[in-house]
């Protein structure tokens, strides 16, 4: 993998002139075009990066340029009450993103609503085009489970219909009042204004669905949305995330498979910055020196297996998504056993690692180093069936159960609740 045109120490180095001469700054970052002030940024750590965003000469084109999981990061170390004017200049498909990424805690099959409301909240401040170039990307069911937390919906239904106290209308026909006593209504009707001002089909439409929309429906209905968007930047279900963690038998963990890995069937697209992986004789883990030793054509399928896997990892751990520290976590865990496996059949194959590799594939790596790891851990003496598994099976025949902690029990979001 060829080097980044810029390293975190340019970064450093233009944060450091700012500080003396910022003008001089600006010009030494103009001298670099988009994609590589895009290096810049997100080589940078995330707390430095509101500051190369204000010294951009066009933050209107690199703002829009960044991977989308980079902005939710860079947003999130800025504070969402002070990313208002970064969030002025992504897309509508970087928005849904981030929201996507940050909104939703684990597996929750709704979103959180104070994330939820925390973003929303960051885009009203960004002005009237931004807010309203965001929401209507969002998911409409998304934003019918914002307003009914928020907030509760009449429709003028005949001449004797008395709107309840301190309720207001845009319309003469929609009447809304804040759900609690101490909620502002200033932030809902900023969505409901624009909306009846600019798109009226999205705002009856949005009204209608807090009347009448089971919130079961709305529900189900976002988290289909996201799951697919979720599976387009490379992140599975938790479903099939965590038969990454599969526990194979003592004689498949020993086995090499009869021919070379296929490698990932990659159809989706990085949300992050292609991280900088140490690939050198001299790296901590054995992944990554069998890494360097393979052709440049091989490395790249391997590489992106192993991101594959690092995203495989964080949805079967039901880390945070929108976090920073996430990728680094999850790849950090997927390339150590991944290793261990790695140590594992090169050594009782009497291969060079980069040959077991090639053969095994880095998620069969991970998959051995899982079971190592938990065959030490388990007593000596321990004849229990791992949880889930029939009892009477052989330690031969219990494989691919999965290990990690078991999903929270779910619930069928349906009309019928």
């Amino acid at each position: 993998m060829s080097d980044p045109p810029v390293r975190a120490s340019d970064a450093r180095g233009i944060l450091a002139l700012a500080r003396t001469d910022r003008n001089a700054a600006r010009r030494a970052l103009a001298e670099l075009d988009v994609d590589g002030q895009v290096a810049l940024v997100c080589e940078a750590p995330v707390a430095a990066r509101g500051e190369l965003l204000e010294l951009a000469p066009q933050p209107e084109r690199l703002i829009p340029a960044l991977p989308e999981g980079e902005l939710a990061f860079t947003a999130k170390a800025l504070g969402l009450a002070d990313a208002p004017w970064v969030l002025a200049h992504a897309t509508p498909e970087q928005v849904v993103a981030c929201v996507d990424l940050d909104a939703w805690a684990g597996n929750a099959h709704a979103p959180d609503p104070e994330r939820l409301g925390a973003w929303i909240s960051a885009l009203a401040e960004a002005g009237e085009e931004p807010f309203l170039r965001g929401v209507q990307a969002l998911d409409a069911e998304l934003l019918v489970l914002w307003l009914r937390e928020r907030a509760e919906v009449w429709l003028k239904s005949d001449e004797g219909f008395e709107p309840p106290p301190g309720a207001r209308t845009l319309d003469g026909q929609f009447y809304f009042s804040a759900r609690g006593s101490g909620d502002d209504l200033a932030e809902i009707e900023k969505l409901l204004d624009a909306l009846f001002r600019e798109d009226y089909w999205s705002y009856f439409r949005l009204l209608q669905g807090v009347m009448w929309e089971l919130e079961s429906d709305a529900q189900e209905w976002a988290l289909r949305w996201r799951t697919g968007r979720l599976q387009d930047l490379g992140f599975p279900t938790w479903e099939e995330a965590m038969a990454t963690y599969g526990v194979l038998s003592p004689r498949a963990r020993d086995e090499l498979p009869p021919a070379p890995s296929a490698g990932p069937d990659v159809d989706w697209r990085l949300p992050i910055w292609m991280p900088r992986l140490p690939l050198s004789a001299s790296a901590q883990h054995s992944l990554f020196r069998a890494l360097a030793a393979l052709g440049e054509d091989e490395r790249r399928p391997q590489l992106l297996a192993v991101l594959a896997l690092a995203n495989r990892v964080a949805v079967a751990d039901q880390l945070p998504l929108g976090d920073a520290e996430t990728v680094p976590l999850a790849l950090d865990k997927a390339v150590r056993l991944a290793s261990r496996g790695l140590d594992h059949l090169a050594a009782r194959h009497g291969l060079d690692p980069a040959g077991v590799l090639r053969r095994a594939g880095v998620e069969h790596l991970f998959r051995v180093g899982h079971s190592l790891e938990r065959a030490e851990a388990a007593p000596a003496n321990e004849e229990r069936p791992a949880s889930g598994e029939p009892a009477g099976l052989s330690e031969e025949e219990r494989i691919d159960q999965p290990t990690t902690p078991a999903k929270p029990a779910s619930r069928r979001l349906s009309g019928s609740e």
